[in-house]
């Protein structure tokens, strides 16, 4: 070997034979006879060394010898990918003559002349490339297209190309080439010991970095040939074997840096790469993964390298927020997964899919977990984006949601296509992605708790990007014509699902009954729709619904925050120059960063909530829910091709009961706050399958067990006929006015809902009721301009009696209790008002009324607001179901009623009602008697009516209705007709008195055994209890039933059908009366 070649060349040369030495056999000789240089068909198992090409023995110019061979079967050996190959694999040989060819186009234009030594020893300069016309031989196109692929130079002088490129000068190949007495010229021959000795003496940039760069070359040059003509198949042939040994050392460079002289790295070479744009020199471009993937059926060590580099890119990701520079990352994994093998590896590395992580671990243990964690909710991200909330303006606000909004939107584009890819590389890998989708919301069941430790479960920021990319692979399944229902079977659930639900509260079963049906298991397997559809609704209930009920728990925290904080202010000057002054200090400097981050968050989240892309795709995936629900339980299973018919059949469907309560939950949860929050977002052809389930569930009630999820559904409605500055009747408003459906059911499933909902069996159920009514209520005023309910309801009245006695009852209860409160908290305004008065008020005496008027004015808002819809609506009930109203067992109760607000109102005692600005409570008193006054006038021409007034001797005073004549006459309240006609009914009521009062002074004492012993008056219709025996008149027993099913006397259990018509006592009563009337008569006479 030449003296020129260094100490360090030698000692690399070596380690390049012993390579060879320890991993193929050995290589044979060539053999004298062979005057063509050529070797025999055992080279083919040769390991990357320094060849040559031997001159032959007339002294011309070497031939350039390429061989190639097929795999050997016995193990891999990680050389046998080096040595000239050709493209089929076979063992050749090829001749390469220094003919002269074509330059061809895409040869460099800028390489340097460079330097060839002939036998002699002698150096000759290459020409520059061939200019128009003449002709370039292979030999030499092959020397400089090489030289200028791999930045190499066989002349010391030439360190330099045009573009200021440095060349790698190569002395060992140069000494090797003159030792064997070839041409001084780059080949294929020799192009793996340049490779080796160039990206072993590297100064600036790693072996990697070198190939990396060579390989975008040789890549770009190999495209470019593939319009070259057949004449050009001997350069095809050497830029094809350069490319194939460039790609075999990039993953020598991967794989085993120790090869050039470098020490293996901690972490994977590969990883700076990845990140890198892969347009880049030193990134990973399609090319490169083409061929790597093209290699793995006989090398696993790229496809280990690859997986490694990913999964140590995820660690790198775990640790970053949206406020880094994240974006490589997710381009990265973007490019990796396009290619289905190394998507199938990918999935198939332990760290994809492990049942070891804990649920608060899976967004950064596993390895999509990092990928999908990045999110604007992410702690340091809220802080970022909304940096000193309290002092920011809405419109700062609304930006930076905005900013926010879309740059979430670009991320979960990203997620989606790395989910798309993975599910569309094969059968495996689908499953394998939902797997890790099945863990991660199974083990989050914590996020529903009632008290949820953030510690151990993942985040909102991971569970939110998990839904949306959810609903987004829905989107192909979801029509608008639900064509593709059907295939979202309703076994699932029986079928080995993926999806935990054992411990699932159910629709209407118990855990016995559930753990039953579940038992019996349906044979076959799951499509994907129904796959994806089930872990969707998981997704929605454990991520998107888990974060909403989170945001409105916080908004709560965050007001009684605020009121702590205006506490610790207003004591600052009590601390203030004491030695607790800096602790106290400290305190709420900490109080209020807690404010400011939960306030951050807050602001974050509604950001992430208010997504009217993301809303809008979930609302088209729960409207699937809603017919799949319906589909279900109708009859049929045909909806939407026809409505339900109701009510439903009796036999509740038990894949039905059985559901987990969650599937309808969802639902509810989604559109109330999409109504409350987004209501521009939906239009009115988008809420008919919401009125069908509304009205479809309150109408046959007993298909859902949880009162509180059936009274979500009026919440729906509720909010949906909530009036809009661009709706006035809310975005259902004119749909339940013009759905056939609608008009037919839903007023009697409102007022079925209405008395269901008197016992909710929670301990807040008194109060709960009033505001589920209020609902009701709204829903009915916006409907009631419409004929065809009132026509539907008269008619319904007149057939199913009992179902509206019971409902006028439980009105009549509800106006009775909230207008008592009501007026009891004025009179408590007044007189605390008239009190604080009092300049002379002792400080702590002042503080305490302060308190009591301030816990009075909360509680006559409250009772206001109901008090003035459920007059309202006893006008509007008055006014289409008076008979309803007369009912024995309701009418005496209404009048009696009726007379005690109106003496409170008008009577001596009405100056106690008068509050300073009653607006601020809602309270009109003009408005409200007015109110009462449309109820009386509504009765009028009911005798029942009349009577019952006249016999209530506590607070009926001709008097009062005297002084309501009054001021509905000053204040112009009523029309002059309607005023007339109400001195007319207190007319009435005077001669039903003094006829009533003569019949009673008729009868004289009454024996108490035919008194009623609740009311005290005197029975008609005496029934006996059959668990107490008492004797009870029967309008007195009906109308103490309808709010409580259970004898007032011993509290056992009673229907008014068990009790027994007491005809004894009745016949006693009869001739009592009659006698007393015979003796009135007598009287009469002998007066007369």
């Amino acid at each position: 070997m030449a003296d020129s070649i260094s100490d360090a060349d030698k000692i690399r040369n070596k380690r390049l034979a012993k390579l060879q030495n320890s991993s193929s056999t050995p290589r044979p000789s060539t053999s004298p006879d062979d005057k063509s240089g050529h070797q025999s068909p055992q080279d083919s198992s040769s390991t990357p060394t320094p060849s040559s090409t031997p001159r032959g023995q007339d002294g011309s110019k070497a031939h350039i010898n390429i061989t190639s061979s097929s795999s050997s079967a016995s193990a891999p050996n990680p050389f046998a990918q080096l040595g000239p190959q050709d493209g089929d694999g076979e063992a050749k040989r090829a001749r390469i003559s220094p003919a002269d060819t074509s330059s061809p186009s895409f040869s460099a234009t800028n390489a340097p002349s460079l330097a060839v030594v002939d036998g002699s020893n002698k150096t000759a300069r290459l020409p520059s490339p061939a200019r128009s016309g003449e002709r370039e031989s292979l030999a030499t196109w092959e020397h400089r297209t090489l030289a200028t692929i791999f930045r190499l130079s066989l002349v010391s002088e030439s360190q330099e190309v045009l573009g200021g490129q440095k060349l790698h000068y190569l002395p060992g190949t140069r000494a090797e080439l003159e030792e064997q007495g070839a041409s001084i010229r780059l080949s294929t021959a020799v192009l793996d010991q340049a490779i080796l000795e160039a990206a072993s003496n590297l100064e600036a940039v790693t072996p990697l970095n070198y190939l990396l760069a060579c390989w975008k070359r040789v890549s770009r040059t190999f495209r470019g040939m593939k319009a070259l003509s057949q004449k050009d198949e001997p350069k095809h042939t050497i830029i094809k074997e350069a490319r194939r040994l460039c790609m075999s050392y990039c993953i020598f460079a991967i794989t085993m840096p120790d090869m050039f002289g470098q020490e293996p790295a901690a972490s994977s070479p590969l990883v700076e790469h990845l990140l890198v744009d892969p347009e880049d020199d030193r990134g990973v471009c399609h090319d490169f993964l083409t061929e790597a993937v093209a290699r793995f059926p006989e090398d696993d060590s790229i496809k280990d390298a690859l997986v490694a580099g990913m999964e140590q890119i995820s660690d790198q990701l775990a640790e970053k927020t949206m406020d880094d520079d994240y974006k490589p990352y997710i381009l990265a994994l973007r490019n990796v997964v396009r290619y289905p093998p190394l998507v199938d590896a990918l999935t198939r590395s332990p760290s994809f899919l492990s049942g070891q992580v804990a649920a608060q671990h899976i967004e950064t243990k596993t390895f999509l977990g990092p990928f999908f964690h990045i999110s604007p909710l992410q702690g340091p991200v809220t802080s970022n984006y909304f940096s000193s909330p309290k002092t920011r303006d809405k419109a700062y606000i609304y930006n930076s949601q905005k900013a926010l909004r879309m740059t979430l939107q670009t991320h979960q584009t990203d997620l989606l296509d790395i989910a798309n890819h993975i599910i569309r590389a094969s059968k495996e890998s689908r499953d394998k992605l939902l797997d890790w989708f099945a863990m991660i919301v199974n083990a989050n069941h914590k996020r529903r708790a009632l008290q949820v430790d953030s510690k151990t479960v993942s985040s909102d920021a991971f569970l939110m990007n998990i839904t949306v990319c959810l609903d987004q692979l829905c989107e192909p399944f979801m029509d608008a014509t639900f064509s593709k229902i059907d295939r979202i079977d309703v076994d699932y659930l029986r079928r080995s699902p993926r999806i935990d639900i054992k411990e699932e509260t159910k629709l209407n079963a118990d855990q016995h009954a559930s753990d039953e049906f579940y038992s019996r298991r349906v044979e076959g397997t799951s499509n994907f729709i129904s796959e994806i559809f089930f872990l969707t609704l998981a997704a929605h209930h454990y991520g998107s619904e888990a974060t909403l009920t989170k945001l409105e728990q916080l908004e709560k925290d965050l007001r009684h925050m605020d009121k702590q904080m205006e506490r610790f202010e207003a004591e600052r000057s009590k601390w203030l120059n004491t030695p607790q002054w800096p602790m106290f200090d400290n305190a709420m400097k900490k109080y209020r960063a807690a404010i400011d981050k939960a306030l951050s968050y807050k602001y974050a989240a509604e950001a992430v909530l208010s997504d009217d892309l993301n809303q809008g795709r979930a609302m088209l995936f729960m409207r699937y829910v809603i017919v799949w629900l319906l589909r279900i339980v109708s009859p049929t299973h045909d909806y939407p091709t026809r409505p339900p018919r109701l009510p439903l059949p009796t036999e509740e469907p038990e894949v039905f009961r059985c559901l987990p309560e969650y599937f309808l939950e969802d639902v509810v949860s989604h559109f109330k706050h999409v109504f409350s929050h987004l209501p521009q977002i939906v239009s009115s052809t988008q809420v008919d399958e919401l009125a069908f389930l509304c009205i479809t569930f309150l109408r046959s009630s007993e298909y859902i067990k949880n009162p509180y999820l059936k009274s979500g559904l009026v919440s729906i409605l509720f909010r949906g006929v909530w009036p809009m500055h661009y709706r006035h009747k809310g975005v259902m408003g004119d749909l339940l006015n013009s759905l056939p459906f609608a008009t037919e059911h839903l007023l009697h499933a409102l007022m079925k809902f209405y008395i269901e909902v008197e016992n909710t069996g929670a301990h807040t159920q008194f109060y709960d009721k009033f505001n589920i009514r209020y609902e009701i209520f709204q829903v009915i005023k916006c409907i009631w301009s419409n004929p065809k309910y009132r026509e539907n309801l008269s008619t319904e009245s007149k057939i199913n009696v009992d179902f509206f006695v019971r409902f006028v009852n439980l009105l009549l209860n509800d106006v009775t209790f909230v207008l008592d409160e009501s007026l009891t908290a004025f009179g408590k305004i007044h007189d605390l008002q008239e009190e604080l008065q009092d300049v002379s008020l002792d400080q702590a005496v002042r503080t305490e009324k302060e308190e009591a008027l301030a816990s009075a004015e909360g509680m006559a808002k409250n009772y206001m607001a109901l008090t003035n819809e459920t007059v309202a609506m006893l006008k509007l009930f008055t006014e289409a179901l008076a008979d309803s109203f007369t009912m024995p067992e309701i009418v005496q109760r209404l009048a009696d009623m009726l007379d005690y607000n109106l003496d409170a109102m008008v009577g001596p005692k009405s100056s106690n009602l008068r509050v300073q600005q009653p607006e601020q409570y809602g309270f009109n008193p003009r408005e409200l008697l007015s109110e009462l006054v449309d109820v009386y006038i509504n009765l009028s021409e009911k005798v029942a009516f009349v009577e019952a007034v006249a016999r209530d001797g506590r607070s009926y005073k001709p008097a009062n209705f005297e002084k309501a004549t009054f001021i509905l006459t000053k204040w112009a309240l009523k029309s002059s007709e309607s005023i007339t006609a109400w001195q007319k009914l207190g007319e009435k009521f005077k001669v039903a008195k003094e006829i009533d009062d003569q019949a009673e002074e008729d009868l004289g004492e009454i024996p108490d055994e035919f008194l009623d012993p609740l009311m005290f008056s005197l029975m008609s219709d005496p029934v006996i209890l059959p668990a107490s025996k008492v004797s009870i008149d029967r309008s007195t027993i009906r109308s103490h039933l309808l709010s409580d099913p259970n004898d007032p006397f011993n509290r056992a259990p009673l229907k008014i059908e068990d009790v027994i018509a007491d005809t004894t006592l009745k016949g006693r009563i009869e001739a009592f009366k009659n006698e007393k009337k015979g003796r009135k008569l007598e009287d009469v006479m002998d007066t007369s």
